[in-house]
């Protein structure tokens, strides 16, 4: 979908559906119009007489054949009340009109964004969110299909129009593109199954994106794995005929005397469960186990294209979990990076084992803060279901870091609990440390818990499930797909590592 900024004004193409926007008032027969041609405006109306249209949320009215203003068609969208209009409000509006054009099978559209402004303070924001919304909104994932539309996805082409065009706004537009293109880079990993994205053909894809960009990307293989030490994400990888990869991605757009920010992902391609197998009812739905992964790949993408002034380094541990014949076993010991020792009480908690190698590895840098991205756990999805990501932080005061930066970007975070009890949980009988509590329930928490023995506590850390809300979020959010990944916390995590410089 091509899509295209400039000033209001021009005169339309006769060709294009024009898409304005209203707001409901707190009288049911009455709504707010923007400042439109009168006949398109009498159309509006009558319907809201009629009682077929209000301007509440998700709400859209389309006319076919108005002729009216220069344009063929009109399709009103509407955003509820405007008391409390927010970004996120703005991002969803612009998911409805898309998905009203399509289904109208609408090629072509204006959108009057001065009708959406108005709502707002803040221009630049609001074009922002809007034009995340609309790109985030056009993601399809088809890459494996047989027979595909001779057209794009429609509408193949929009124009956002809007008074007083300046460079704000103009960089507003930029960088919303890039960020929006990088998540839905996160979303396209996150869908590709197993034999099409294995550790190896993730690290590749990692190398061919940062071509031309001021990323340094290194891969090591398993013989590298095994020689730094890195015995959970190699023990792991032991059932699977794939090999494993640790894909270490580098940017420095800040001075060098600047600690970077280190982000670790999940990037579990399959995850079978291992020996402790899992059912087969959605098991296919493990193909989703990197999206923790796939979010920091789109982290270091977007940050890199965005040429933003920080140190930032990615970190992905990539492996399958089989349950081959050289596949850890229930009862094992494993040796991490920094010398402590885990018990594999079950073979299905591995995203833990992987990423301790992997935290492991940051912390000896010393870096301003540590996060890790995860599809980790159950548990998190019966808290939260898929409405909310849970983090786990102690620090009330990166706490507050991390939910501004959440409320910048409209995805919705819940902090959840981490304490002393959760550690004393996961502590070992003969080793170190057992990867699942010895305690039942808190499962997401004693998770983290296990996690934060591999950073040094005075490093800043904050851990991240996204089992929830990683794929199938469609029924919250009208800008994701149907079915799929999300690309969940791409665009928080960028907001967060630009908050350290």
């Amino acid at each position: 979908m091509q899509i295209t900024l400039r000033k209001a004004g021009q005169k339309p193409s006769p060709s294009q559906t024009l898409v304005v926007f209203v707001s409901s008032l707190d009288d049911k027969k009455k709504v707010s119009l923007p400042k439109m041609d009168k006949d398109l405006a009498k159309r509006i109306e009558e319907a809201v007489n009629d009682e077929a249209f209000s301007g509440k949320t998700k709400e859209t009215l389309f006319f076919r054949q108005a002729n009216s203003g220069g344009y063929h068609h009109l399709l009103a969208v509407g955003v509820g009340s405007a008391k409390g209009f927010s970004a996120e409000s703005a991002r969803q509006a612009a998911a409805h009109a898309h998905n009203s054009l399509r289904s109208h099978r609408i090629e072509s559209a204006e959108i009057d964004l001065d009708s959406l402004m108005r709502f707002g303070k803040d221009k630049a924001v609001l074009l922002g969110a809007f034009t995340e919304g609309l790109r985030l909104s056009a993601y399809e994932f088809v890459e494996y299909k047989s027979k595909k539309d001779e057209k794009p996805p429609r509408p193949g082409k929009i124009g956002l129009l809007i008074s007083g065009l300046n460079k704000s706004l103009e960089t507003s537009f930029k960088e919303a593109e890039i960020l929006a293109k990088r998540t839905n880079h996160a979303r396209w990993l996150g869908d590709h199954s197993g034999n099409m994205l294995t550790p190896t053909l993730l690290a590749d894809f990692v190398k061919d994106q940062a071509k031309g960009l001021p990323l340094k990307v290194t891969i090591w293989d398993k013989a590298r794995i095994k020689k730094e030490k890195f015995g959970g994400l190699l023990g792991v990888s032991l059932g699977s005929s794939e090999e494993p990869r640790f894909i270490i991605m580098e940017y420095n757009g800040a001075p060098k005397g600047k600690k970077p920010v280190y982000f670790v992902g999940k990037g579990l391609t399959f995850d079978s469960g291992g020996i402790s197998i899992k059912p087969s009812q959605s098991m296919d739905e493990m193909k989703h186990d990197m999206c923790g992964g796939a979010a920091v790949v789109g982290l270091m993408l977007a940050l890199a294209e965005l040429k933003a002034k920080v140190n930032v380094v990615g970190l992905v541990p990539a492996t399958e979990n089989m349950p081959g014949g050289s596949a850890i076993k229930p009862g094992d010991i494993l040796v991490h990076r920094n010398g402590k020792t885990t018990e594999v009480l079950n073979t299905d908690a591995e995203g833990r084992l992987v990423l301790a190698d992997a935290l492991a590895y940051a912390n000896e840098s010393k870096p301003a803060a540590i996060f890790d991205c995860a599809t980790l756990t159950g548990a998190i999805v019966v808290a939260l279901g898929n409405i909310h990501t849970g983090f786990f932080v102690r620090d009330d005061k990166l706490a507050k870091r991390i939910t501004d930066a959440s409320e910048h970007t409209g995805e919705w975070l819940w902090r959840m609990p981490l304490v002393d009890f959760h550690a004393d949980d996961m502590k070992g009988t003969h080793a170190d440390l057992n990867n699942i509590s010895s305690n039942k329930g808190a499962g997401s928490s004693t998770a983290a818990a296990f996690l934060e023995q591999f950073v040094d506590k005075d490093i800043p850390f904050a851990h991240f499930d996204v089992a929830g809300t990683a794929w199938n979020i469609s029924n919250r959010v009208p800008y994701a797909p149907k079915k799929g990944a999300s690309g969940v916390m791409v665009r928080t995590f960028v907001e967060l590592a630009k908050s350290y410089f």
